[in-house]
């Protein structure tokens, strides 16, 4: 078998989630040999993870991009979102989001750029995105932020070394940002 059928094999089985018997009346191969493939692929995959994933860069002091230049040190934004799926009849409260439907919640980073540098998938959809993130600061192959650099994140987590969110006190609105500079409501003192 030659290596594009190799690669074209563990393509489609992570960009489908297709099982092995799938595969072998697609490619009229054996499973052993489909399976024996798809590992040889993966584990070059593996090995060439450190050409293949892109570090997170933090944001000069000097940047000149206007709407990052505020950023200094940002690696750039984190933050959960759902994902519906299909789950057994058991397992159904368990992936039941706050809104009623099954999903699953998934935690991702993405650089200033706007590409994935981080994806945690496989959470059930009931647990909030700070108890997501908890898990994986845990792990010990997860997300690690270098000092003194930060991820901005939403108001569904909290401050912490390497995490910036909104302060909750004060409301945001693109708006009130117009050209950089914040515009001043007038504000009621009088009730």
């Amino acid at each position: 078998m030659d290596i594009d059928e190799q690669v074209a094999i563990f393509l489609h089985i992570i960009a489908h989630n297709v099982k092995n018997r799938v595969m072998i009346c697609r490619f009229y191969r054996s499973g052993e040999t489909i399976s024996r493939h798809f590992s040889r692929v993966c584990n070059a995959v593996i090995r060439l993870h450190s050409h293949l994933l892109k570090k997170p860069q933090p944001i000069p002091e000097a940047s000149t991009d206007h709407r990052w230049k505020w950023f200094k040190n940002c690696l750039g934004a984190l933050d959960g979102t759902y994902i519906k799926c299909l789950v057994l009849l058991e397992e159904k409260p368990r992936y039941r989001t706050r809104k009623g439907e099954i999903a699953t919640n998934v935690l991702w980073v993405c650089s200033p750029d706007m590409q994935f540098i981080f994806v945690l998938p496989g959470w059930e959809g009931s647990v909030a995105d700070g108890r997501v993130l908890r898990d994986d600061l845990d792990r010990p192959h997860g997300l690690k932020v270098p000092r003194p650099c930060y991820y901005s994140v939403d108001a569904g987590y909290t401050n912490g070394e390497g995490f910036l969110a909104p302060y909750r006190g004060q409301r945001y609105h693109l708006n009130d940002l117009r050209d950089g500079h914040q515009q001043l409501r007038q504000k009621n003192y009088i009730t």
